[in-house]
């Protein structure tokens, strides 16, 4: 197996008495999707905030390309290639599709020494990337408000690639989207990781995880209990792990 992308060793997070991970040991390899499961509280979504910058770990150590790493904020992160995705994605409705693919990032050109935006270029490379994903949009230049479920979630992702992303975190992507939405999003999750992208998704849906995933790691209570790889597993040995039911966890947790 060729060397992991990132390799998450020992991670561990403490809020003052609270220990949110303990011992995390986990590798995110490009051209794969990786689904996270969990309880709320399981420690998912710090490890996910740790991976993006938005938490410092407490102890353990990031490895990127066989290189520690540490990340001091989410533009570091994101400098190293790490894009997040969030279930409320932050898109602004009133804006086109370009204008939140380069929203802080526009392509300018300056006539006397003034800056002047490149629309057209920046057009260009947005067209690019949603055909890159089949999205199935065709004007750019349409208000982000007008668009499905779906749809954002293509302009989410678009923007990810425009930032080179080599990771993208989504987390709980197809929430609240009708069947259909779902399955264009799940289409969109596949196109990433078939691309060479690693693709972290954070779900509670065991559908859409069984669906897309090629490797699933349990959280429970700070810790990462069980890795399995999606043809060795099933949603019924899954949730065992989730709910503490299965026998190895029980014997985790009796020995701590």
């Amino acid at each position: 197996m060729t060397r992991p992308f990132i390799e998450a060793r020992d991670i561990s997070k403490r809020f003052g008495a609270l220990q949110a991970l303990s011992g995390v040991d986990l590798d995110i390899f490009e051209g794969e999707v990786l689904a996270l499961l969990g309880d709320n509280g399981a420690g998912k979504s710090t490890f996910v905030k740790i991976l993006s910058g938005a938490h410092a770990p407490t102890g353990g150590d990031l490895v990127m390309d066989g290189r520690p790493v540490e990340f001091a904020s989410p533009q570091d992160s994101a400098a190293a290639g790490i894009a997040t995705i969030f279930q409320e994605l932050a898109l602004s409705e009133n804006l086109s599709i370009a204008e939140n693919v380069f929203l802080g990032r526009e392509l300018t050109h300056r006539v006397l020494g003034v800056p002047f935006l490149r629309h057209t270029a920046m057009k260009r490379r947005v067209g690019e990337l949603l055909r890159e994903l089949d999205a199935h949009i065709s004007d750019p230049e349409v208000p982000v408000g007008s668009l499905s479920g779906g749809q954002r979630q293509a302009v989410a992702i678009s923007r990810a690639l425009n930032l080179n992303a080599r990771l993208v975190i989504m987390d709980e992507p197809t929430a609240a989207l009708a069947v259909a939405e779902t399955r264009k999003v799940l289409q969109l999750i596949r196109k990433l990781a078939d691309s060479g992208r690693a693709v972290i998704l954070v779900s509670h849906n065991m559908h859409d995880v069984f669906e897309v995933a090629d490797r699933i790691a349990v959280f429970r209570r700070g810790r990462k209990i069980a890795e399995k790889m999606r043809a060795e597993t099933n949603p019924e040995e899954v949730v065992s792990f989730i709910t503490g039911a299965h026998p190895d966890v029980r014997a985790l947790e009796m020995q701590s």
